[in-house]
């Protein structure tokens, strides 16, 4: 079961804001921070699709993670779920196109390695 957990946690919360990051991509940055200008933000934001899959992605990846809680300790499982920063990195490269430096790719290897390690220790 906490194996299922760490997987939602990690995969519905990453996909949540690549969804979301697609999202306000298409909108264009915000340049009104008024209250009418950010409300008209907002609105537009309510219209698009990718946003409701990213907000629905993201509460389940927080569902699992209040489960996850009631299950291990917090220093088990927020080390644990940094594996997002791979699957957002992965995610940005296939499904948005973005480049990743190769000093990016090096310092993800380098959290996966502590990832490894915090597993590791709980074995």
């Amino acid at each position: 079961m906490e194996g299922v957990l760490l997987f939602l946690i990690v995969m519905a919360g990453t996909g949540g804001e690549l969804c979301t990051s697609r999202a306000m991509k298409s909108l264009g940055e915000v340049h009104d921070f008024s209250p009418s200008g950010l409300a008209r933000f907002v609105g537009r934001a309510a219209r698009q699709p990718w946003m409701w899959l990213g907000i629905t992605l993201s509460a389940v990846a927080f569902g699992a993670l209040l489960a996850m809680l009631s299950i291990q300790d917090v220093s088990f499982v927020v080390p644990v779920t940094a594996l997002s920063y791979a699957a957002g990195a992965a995610g940005a490269r296939l499904l948005l196109g973005e480049h990743i430096s190769r000093e990016r790719w090096l310092g993800i290897a380098v959290v996966c390695l502590g990832v490894t390690l915090v597993w590791l220790s709980q074995k």
